[in-house]
């Protein structure tokens, strides 16, 4: 009995942490669906950038202390360019054709790197140890541990922002009306650039964090697949929602890898998820803090 209770708790801290670092991938859907009231379905493609990107700094010689800032502000750049040149032209047309847009974006960023530069898998080491860290009884590779502390530290600032600064309350304005945010004088367009560099950011410490753990290829775009889960559960425009949407939904994963992939050989972990997701929706169509919306016809 208590080698099984062990057993389940060891389950819970590694889903806990792991939890947390799609939570912070799912912070990249939510800062834009708060901002645009659409989804970037290529977020999971800007995680695989960024790893790339520092992948290759890396690969050129280049210090990780210099790798790291390259990468982020390679992403913010990118970002506002796809604002700017992408999604602009679409401000004001109906939010499928944002919707759609990215998941072009999507297959031509999956599709680059191997006419680019190779299939080969590209590694992002970091400063830390292959020692496990202790943790009540447990043990959690120390990457696990890093990814919990940064996916926390952005999930708590991310809050603050939206809930304490006026650029924060400004952007969720302009979520929540367009036109009458630009009534009220604010920028729109300034804030749609602005809430896709966040999420650039924040791909750009998952693809970092990611591409540390499992390796930097073209497979690392579907971890944003695998988060969309998290912020359908959570609910799409709620930060809060993000985080434990992600700590369910990772929990839900390593639990169903621990108990039910021996049983039945393995691949329950893959898809776990969605039977939450899907239950999720039958019941709370708008995520357990999602944002009711009720619509007058």
């Amino acid at each position: 009995m208590k080698e099984e209770f062990e057993f389940l708790f060891s389950l819970v801290v590694s889903g806990l942490s792991i939890g947390m670092m799609y939570s912070l991938i799912a912070l990249g859907f939510v800062l834009v669906y708060k901002a645009t009231d659409a989804i970037n379905f290529a977020q999971g493609e800007f995680v695989m950038l960024a790893g790339f990107i520092c992948a290759g700094m890396l690969a050129a010689s280049v210090p990780l202390w210099m790798a790291i800032p390259i990468a982020i502000i390679a992403m913010v750049v990118f970002s506002f360019a796809l604002e700017r040149v992408v999604l602009r032209p679409l401000l004001g047309r109906p939010v499928v054709a944002v919707i759609m847009a990215t998941i072009g974006l999507a297959a031509i960023l999956r599709g680059l790197p191997p006419i680019t530069i190779g299939s080969q898998t590209l590694t992002i080491p970091l400063p830390i140890g292959d020692e496990p860290v202790k943790f009540l009884g447990t043990s959690l590779a120390q990457i696990q541990v890093l990814g919990l502390v940064v996916s926390a530290a952005c999930l708590g600032g991310f809050t603050w922002f939206f809930m304490k600064s006026r650029m924060g309350v400004a952007m969720r304005a302009v979520a929540d009306n367009q036109q009458v945010a630009m009534a009220m004088g604010i920028n729109v367009e300034r804030y749609f650039a602005i809430a896709w560099a966040m999420a650039g950011i924040v791909a750009a410490l998952g693809g970092i964090i990611w591409g540390s753990m499992l390796g930097v290829d073209t497979q690392l775009a579907l971890v944003g697949l695998k988060v969309f889960p998290v912020v359908i559960l959570g609910g799409l425009d709620s930060i809060i929602g993000a985080v434990v949407g992600g700590l369910i939904i990772g929990v839900v994963e390593s639990v169903a890898a621990g108990y039910l992939d021996p049983i039945v050989g393995g691949g329950t972990k893959d898809f776990a998820p969605y039977v939450v997701m899907i239950i999720a929706l039958m019941f709370r169509p708008y995520g357990l803090f999602g944002k009711h919306k009720i619509e007058r016809i």
